[in-house]
């Protein structure tokens, strides 16, 4: 299966995404840090990556931005517990794929990694 990045400032709900992911067949890493989890990309391929808009030091945009440069390829899914038409609109100029809105709802999450991976 898939190899996964969740990058989320809080900590438990990077646990919460990996546990579902998981139960996918998912290899999945998890972050609270953004510096560590664009130091995993950059050793590490990762065919997606799940990023909280809202991190600590930069925004998830920031991070996807970033690791863009790294992996061209990655695919991402943004997550926000703030939706605004213009950071869904950034996330995807960017090259985001999709986005979830927190609280994570299990099925919609499990639903849009199949799509965007092409499962």
């Amino acid at each position: 299966m898939a190899k996964i990045l969740v990058l989320d400032d809080v900590f438990d709900a990077g646990v919460m995404i990996k546990k579902i992911l998981q139960r996918k067949g998912h290899d999945v890493e998890t972050f609270t840090e953004e510096e560590d989890a664009l130091a995993h990309v950059k050793d590490h391929p990762v065919d997606l990556a799940i990023l909280d808009i809202k991190l600590k030091k930069m925004s998830g945009v920031e991070v996807l931005e970033e690791m863009k440069k790294i992996s061209p390829e990655v695919k991402a899914i943004m997550l926000t517990g703030f939706p605004t038409i213009e950071t869904v609109r950034q996330a995807l100029s960017l090259g985001a794929d999709e986005y979830c809105v927190k609280p994570i709802d299990k099925d919609e999450l499990e639903d849009k990694v199949a799509q965007v991976l092409g499962d």
